[in-house]
């Protein structure tokens, strides 16, 4: 009895299975399929193949690499020789592969789409084509006969793939005279000629330099991944301080940035030069600022001003982020993460035409790299909670071996980057995941602040002042005293413990704040757990002496007259009240306004002003034109993975695929078919054969295109047509204009 086709096993399928498939391979769903012909078309390309295959596991697609070494793509295979050839059972894996209709039929008749060979490569399981004349003979007899060097080659083209390319292999020559192992290998006929540029290694000889086995057994098998067993307290702590670190850093970015925005390259990025500096200013590695940076970027919080000379600015989002608390602020930058479509551990490596790539530019973007990100995540939650990996290498190999056709060239790099960044920013402590980042990835977010809160050290409200002039903070600060101690001193050194120190320099920028020696001796009094130093005190009543004897002022404008008894007369008006006109000099008057408004408001009280250049000359500063405030950029989120069908989604699309397979069973009589340039004879007949069906309660084939130009067949029984609707027993309605054909089931 002949294999069924793919079509005819999916045909047999329950409706439960299909939707099972649907579901799994989403790709088989768009377009709607019309019937299981064209599903199991669709299910055979070598694209959707590949898709599939994707997330299969190291065995899995072994076993099909064995399926296509026995054949099964050309003709029914047993079950019991794809096991032989994996040395192991293989019951679930043909299980999984049948759900996804890459393997179809009962145990004695198996087969594999005839794509999946274009889809998994021309050597399944790395292993060449079969030569008649080695089977039979003793392999490893002839094996025994060829030197140290020939089998070097042989054991280097075992492992695969079996094709070499080497100009050796233009002559044929008789084995004496061969000159070289490849030339020899020839002769013996251990090697094949695929042309004269190209041997290849014979199946039979590549399994026997395996040791007898298609597959390494170990290779079969899941790679142990070892954990440290840790209390889920001591993780989520040591994350908590590693996040506290990099807020620190964060926050002292935004601020030199606020100050000295750098400029935006040419070819979009942010400058090596740049790169430098901040790296030296904040004492961290240049990856460090790198991802600094890009967190802040996708976080909104730093922007492309988009200038004629465009510079990264911080946004107004700034401000309400340095306000918020601790684990607010980290809910902000761990979120951002999660959703950056971009690789900040590609910075620094040169591109395909090998020019360096610069952090924040366009050639850092990958718009699969959230989803990597979180199947990394996803993976060490499977972990219980505590554990930590030993080892990011022992997780790149285990997570290789349960998706090795996924991630692409940067497959293994990303697993590193993520771990790496994922320290950096407390979302991973000590190899394992925190409790505030498994809520974030169960889409928890007020539980994920409340964890963080939970794991963040308590702040402190007091400083130990020392007898040297520092100031040492035990601990994260209280919002307050933190804004204090930042304003009159400098920070020396950071950490769980940071360590400021107080200079004239700062005390007199604490000064120029507004504050007085009186509340900077109250605050070191009031705050600090030790004795306040006298030379602390002798200081800052130094410095306070000595400041605001000269003093500057901010002026928008200025008014000069030679005549004092006219400005005299100006500040009597009420131009000088409303434009804040103040007197520094007898012939002097200035206001924080801009020249334009006060002399406009000058001209309209009666005066005759006019406005001066730098050289004196009067100049016209009458506005050129129309100005149009800047608009703010949307913020820009990473895409997601596709979302999957709802079970009404499948439902309908399982009953689509049903009424067609029901529909081109049905034998069914003369066809009707509507006009395809217009016309109304052909629309009268179709009218007139769906009005016969109705009145006499017969089922009727129709054609069918729908809104989105999918073209089926139904079968349906009609109840009414009028209106420009045929109306089913089903109540299901069919506008007549997308009716392109029908016909009479016969019975």
């Amino acid at each position: 009895m002949p294999a069924p086709s793919l079509a005819d096993w999916l045909r047999q399928e329950s409706d439960d299975a299909l939707a099972a498939l649907l579901r799994t391979r989403r790709d088989l769903s768009t377009p709607p399929p019309s019937d299981t012909i064209v599903l199991a078309t669709r299910a055979g390309t070598p694209g959707s193949v590949a898709r599939a295959c994707e997330d299969l596991d190291t065995f899995t697609l072994s076993v099909l690499d064995a399926l296509l070494l026995a054949g099964a793509d050309a003709a029914p295979v047993a079950a019991a020789e794809v096991a032989r050839l994996t040395g192991t059972e293989i019951g679930e894996a043909l299980a999984l592969l049948r759900a996804r209709a890459l393997v179809w039929g009962a145990d004695d008749a198996l087969r594999v789409p005839p794509s999946a060979r274009d889809a998994l490569g021309p050597f399944p399981a790395g292993l060449g084509s079969s030569s008649p004349a080695l089977i039979g003979t003793d392999i490893d007899a002839a094996l025994a006969e060829v030197g140290e060097d020939e089998r070097a080659l042989l054991t280097t083209l075992a492992a695969g793939p079996p094709i070499g390319r080497t100009r050796d292999a233009s002559a044929e020559v008789p084995l004496e005279r061969a000159q070289n192992p490849v030339q020899r290998l020839l002769a013996r006929g251990l090697l094949l000629r695929r042309d004269d540029q190209t041997v290849e290694l014979p199946r039979e000889l590549g399994i026997a330099l395996r040791g007898g086995s298609v597959f390494e057994p170990a290779s079969l098998r899941e790679p142990e991944l070892p954990v440290h067993p840790h209390q889920r307290s001591t993780v989520d702590t040591t994350a908590a301080g590693e996040a506290m670190e990099f807020l620190r850093q964060t926050e002292s970015m935004l601020r030199a940035w606020s100050e000295t925005p750098p400029p935006v390259l040419k070819s979009g990025g942010l400058g090596v030069r740049e790169l430098k500096k901040l790296a030296k200013d904040l004492d961290v590695d240049e990856s460090r600022v790198t991802l600094l940076a890009e967190i802040a970027v996708g976080a909104g919080l730093v922007a492309d001003s988009e200038a004629t000379v465009p510079e990264w600015v911080p946004t107004t989002l700034t401000d309400s982020w340095l306000a918020s608390p601790t684990a607010q602020r980290w809910m902000t930058v761990a979120q951002a993460w999660l959703e950056l479509p971009r690789l900040p551990g590609l910075a620094g490596g040169r591109d395909a035409k090998d020019k360096p790539i610069a952090p924040l530019s366009e050639d850092l973007r990958r718009p699969l790299a959230p989803t990597s990100r979180r199947r990394i995540l996803l993976a060490l939650a499977a972990l219980p909670e505590g554990a930590g990996v030993k080892s990011t290498d022992e997780l790149v190999a285990s997570l290789a071996w349960r998706a090795p056709r996924r991630g692409g060239r940067l497959r293994d790099e990303t697993v590193r980057w993520t771990m790496a960044e994922g320290a950096a920013l407390g979302l991973l402590g000590l190899g394992g995941l925190t409790t505030a980042t498994r809520a974030l990835l169960a889409e928890d977010r007020p539980g994920a602040v409340e964890a963080m809160l939970d794991a963040l050290p308590r702040p402190v409200d007091h400083v130990l002042v020392q007898a040297d002039l520092t100031v040492v903070a035990p601990g994260p600060l209280e919002a307050e005293l933190a804004t204090e101690m930042t304003a009159v001193a400098d920070i020396e050194s950071a950490g769980h413990a940071t360590v400021y120190r107080i200079t004239e320099t700062s005390v007199r920028r604490a000064l120029d704040t507004g504050r007085t020696a009186g509340e900077l001796h109250a605050l070191f009094a009031a705050r600090s757990a030790t004795p306040v130093p006298q030379s602390l005190s002798y200081l800052i009543d130094d410095v306070a002496r000595r400041h605001g004897r000269l003093r500057g002022g901010a002026a928008e404008s200025f008014l000069r007259c030679d005549d004092a008894s006219l400005l005299a007369e100006v500040m009597g008006s009420s131009v000088a009240a409303n434009y804040g006109l103040r007197m520094i000099a007898p012939t002097v008057l200035i206001s924080s306004y801009p020249l334009a408004e006060v002399l406009d408001a000058l001209r309209t009280a009666g005066f005759a002003p006019a406005a001066e250049g730098p050289d004196g000359r009067v100049m016209d500063i009458r506005p050129s034109g129309r100005r149009l405030p800047a608009k703010a950029r949307a913020a820009r989120r990473a895409p997601g993975e596709p979302a999957g069908l709802t079970d009404d989604q499948v439902g309908k699309i399982v009953a689509h695929v049903r009424a067609g397979d029901a529909a081109s069973a049905r034998r069914r009589g003369e066809t009707v078919r509507a006009p395809q340039g217009g016309g109304a004879g052909d629309t009268s007949a179709t009218l007139a054969l769906l009005s016969q069906a109705t009145m006499e309660r017969r089922e009727v084939w129709i054609g069918f295109v729908d809104s989105r130009g999918t073209a089926s067949q139904r079968v349906v029984r009609p109840m009414r047509v009028g209106g420009g609707v045929l109306e089913g027993t089903d109540n299901e309605r069919y506008p007549l204009h997308r009716i392109t054909s029908a016909a009479l089931v016969e019975d």
